[in-house]
């Protein structure tokens, strides 16, 4: 198993990051969170998980443990693959997702893009006992304000990635777009867009 990887990001957008490690590039899959947290580094360090499937081998990667935490935890869930799992950490922070889960706040779980009344039920009742004997985290995560010309397309080429329909992703991002204006992180206009998906 990789626990971690900490090398050079030789390339970085929303969903995922290449880490050079002594001329050897690892494709790492990432949610939005660990894309706030990284997106200005040079280089750094990822926490992973490979999973292995028949068909392929996906490193994951988390900028903090407790995110890997939460990725694992919800790949225990019946019916929540790795897919659903990033859709999840990009919609929520590993903080506010235990919050929810703590405090059975299933409208918070399903308001993520692709989670129904019973998965996010499923989640929760799953989940909520672990999580109070873990204790909350109590810790804000900050999201910088740093804007690219390339906002749109870069919140266009996550969304799509992350398997919204692309008529679909570039009406509602222009939609956010002129009403917040551009001044918003391209983590944060992404997020807004998976709530209207």
């Amino acid at each position: 198993m990789i626990a971690y990887l900490q090398g050079k990001f030789a390339f970085i957008d929303p969903t995922k990051i290449i880490v050079d490690i002594n001329g050897l590039g690892y494709e790492v899959k990432i949610t939005l969170t660990t894309f706030s947290h990284v997106k200005e580094s040079k280089e750094g360090k990822l926490f992973t998980h490979l999973l292995v499937k028949e068909d392929s081998h996906t490193l994951y990667g988390f900028s903090e443990e407790s995110e890997k935490k939460r990725f694992l935890d919800l790949l225990s869930i019946s019916g929540v693959g790795p897919s659903t799992a990033v859709m999840i950490l990009s919609s929520l922070s590993a903080e506010e997702l235990q919050y929810a889960i703590v405090h059975e706040q299933v409208k918070v779980i399903q308001g993520v893009k692709g989670i129904g009344l019973k998965t996010a039920q499923r989640i929760i009742l799953e989940l909520k006992d672990k999580m109070k004997k873990e204790g909350l985290i109590d810790k804000s995560i900050e999201l910088s304000g740093v804007i690219d010309n390339t906002l749109f397309d870069e919140a266009l080429s996550a969304l799509t990635t992350l398997g919204i329909n692309k008529s679909m992703a570039e009406k509602n991002i222009r939609s956010i777009l002129k009403n917040q204006g551009n001044n918003l992180a391209v983590e944060d206009l992404i997020k807004l867009a998976l709530k209207r998906a």
